[in-house]
């Protein structure tokens, strides 16, 4: 009978598959064990082949020779950013009987000549090398002869115009990738009888409005890019669902048919400029519309946003948006669910307009903006808020109702948002006493705070914010003591004490040794680290941004190999006969 390999461990435990794969790669002398037998291997299903040849590489155990004994059972390769990839892992490669997916998308040393071992592969249906640089447009030559090929990568690779014509032999593209190259008008006329197209990204291209006249011959064309180009109308695409004319000038998206309405459900503007945004937005079916990004344009009028009211992602940061045009964000605010008016000109009193107009939204942000405490209040009054971010604002955690009058805490106005899990207040003026009351947000898993005028008890306070993930305490006058008497909360994973100037090498390095489980995160750490076990995790924290966590993806790495595969009595067979060759290791 067929089983499912996910239940071959209890709940929270490895499944059997996940055992076999850690163990086979485990270590050079695990491989060795096992890579000898080339007949059990060659019966291991395509998906776990995938995933085993996968988990060598990520640790750095795959070498060419070894590629050999996967060429019966693999279908899909990633091997994107491998610098040690070239024209020998290339020359195996080109061996893999059902290969059928190859990505190989920054990986510097693939070249031209390279490229000569796929030539003529009869499964390999999608090809990615995008921003492999020294790609010209003699490996376009090898490249076309993958008649099965059905998506092609090609952003930011060395190909001219010549290279791009000889693509129009690949009949089967349903997905073709040129951004960044400098492609003419003549080069995209050539590709007019690639019919099946259904994704074109040409961003950064030289295509001008006569050139993309010829995309009304892609009559399946669901995804366009063209930013960074010269278009400025494009034809009627009847189909089209996601566009970018990100850093364009924007007259029309159909050609200047009024009868004509166009499906789009995303539009990505970003730093574009408008000669008449009313007559763009009026070629829109509003009733698909979902997700706008306008970031970075000079407007300061959303008139013709008025019928889009089934927006659910609107970004207007860094534009010209003032108090006076939010108005047309509330009339539409019913879907929303994301909104960024960072970097613009609005005040508190933009706030005071969404408030009962945004039922659904649940992250909103309103960095480096000149919204005070008093907009507090009218955020509080956006029940499904789960992400704020203010940042850079003037929040200082208190309202006086007079000047001289006594202070009132303004923070405990959004202990009402029960779903509130991330609140962003770096580089606003707080202090030790507004802290506290913060404690108490039920659902608060990340926490970003940055003031010079924070210090041991705001720190003591956050000991009972039970919650908290992520701590973010940057640029405070944290003590030594104030750092070793700090308590975590139970379910903390990352402290970033960044800026802390105050702090020495002994106490973070005490800190750490009581809490070996929390990645603190501090300039000091570099020089702790030859001696700080544990330290690799570290060091690869401090490759991220500080204060960019996405708590919709603190679940990602659990979840990376949860998909399950069913397998049968031979296939089980394959996979105990590699755990009994690792028994004596």
């Amino acid at each position: 009978q067929p089983m499912a390999a996910a239940s071959a461990g209890g709940a929270g435990e490895p499944r059997l598959v996940d055992r076999c794969i850690d163990a086979a790669a485990r270590c050079r002398a695990s491989v060795e064990a096992w890579r000898r037998q080339r007949r059990s291997l060659e019966r291991l299903p395509g998906q776990l082949a995938d995933a085993l040849l996968s988990r060598l590489a990520a640790r750095r155990l795959l070498f060419p020779s070894l590629l050999e004994v996967f060429q019966h059972s693999v279908q899909e390769i990633d091997f994107s950013g491998n610098i040690a990839v070239d024209a020998e892992w290339l020359a195996y490669l080109g061996s893999f009987r059902y290969l059928g997916i190859l990505k190989l998308a920054d990986c510097k040393k693939v070249d031209h000549s390279a490229i000569w071992a796929l030539s003529g592969m009869s499964m390999l249906k999608e090809l990615d090398l995008s921003r492999c640089s020294r790609i010209t447009d003699a490996g376009i030559k090898h490249i076309v002869s993958i008649d099965s090929l059905e998506k092609l990568h090609l952003s930011e690779t060395g190909l001219t115009d010549n290279g791009v014509m000889l693509i129009s032999a690949l009949k089967r593209l349903n997905l073709l990738d040129l951004g960044g190259i400098h492609m003419t008008d003549k080069a995209l006329r050539s590709l007019q009888v690639l019919t099946q197209l259904e994704h074109l990204d040409i961003w950064g291209s030289e295509i001008t409005d006569e050139g993309a006249s010829v995309l009304k011959a892609f009559t399946r064309l669901r995804f366009l890019n063209v930013s960074w180009t010269h278009v400025t109308r494009l034809p009627p695409l009847p189909n089209m669902k996601y566009l970018n004319m990100s850093n364009c000038t924007i007259y029309s998206i159909r050609g200047g048919d009024s009868e004509v309405h166009i499906p789009l459900q995303k539009f990505t503007a970003s730093a574009a400029s408008f000669g008449d945004i009313d007559e763009v937005f009026s070629s829109i079916v509003a009733s698909s519309f979902s997700f706008l990004d306008m970031s970075g344009c000079s407007l300061s009028n959303l008139y013709g946003l008025q019928k889009m009211k089934s927006l659910e992602h609107l970004d207007l940061s860094l534009s010209r948006v003032t108090d006076g045009a939010i108005e047309y964000v509330a009339n539409i605010g019913t879907k929303l669910r994301y909104l960024s008016l960072k970097n613009t000109g609005i005040t508190s009193q933009a706030p005071c307009i969404l408030a009962g107009t945004v039922p659904n939204l649940a992250s909103l942000s309103l960095a480096y903006t000149k919204v005070d405490d008093s907009a507090l209040v009218y955020i509080s009054m956006m029940p499904s808020l789960k992400v704020i971010d203010l940042s850079h604002t003037s929040i200082e955690g208190f309202t006086r109702v007079e000047a001289n009058s006594e202070k009132i805490l303004s923070l405990p106005l959004l202990e009402h948002l029960i779903y509130l899990e991330s609140l962003n207040l770096e580089d606003a003026p707080l202090s030790d006493e507004v802290i506290p009351p913060m404690a108490s947000f039920r659902a608060l898993k990340y926490l970003y705070l940055k003031s010079d005028f924070l210090s041991d008890p705001a720190l003591q306070a956050l000991s009972s914010a039970s919650n908290l993930i992520h701590l973010g305490f940057c640029g405070s006058v944290l003590s030594n003591s104030g750092l070793l008497q700090f308590v975590p909360p139970a379910q903390l994973h990352v402290l970033d004490l960044s800026g802390c100037w105050v702090l020495t090498e002994y106490a973070i390095s005490s800190f750490r040794s009581h809490h070996p489980v929390i990645e603190v995160r501090h300039e000091l750490i570099q020089e702790l680290q030859p001696s700080h076990i544990g330290t690799s995790q570290v060091r690869k924290s401090r490759h991220l941004p500080r204060g960019k966590t996405n708590f919709f993806n603190s679940s990602a790495d659990s979840s990376r190999h949860s998909g399950i595969f069913f397998v049968g009595k031979g296939d089980v067979t394959s996979i105990c006969f590699i755990l009994f060759q690792l028994e004596g290791i």
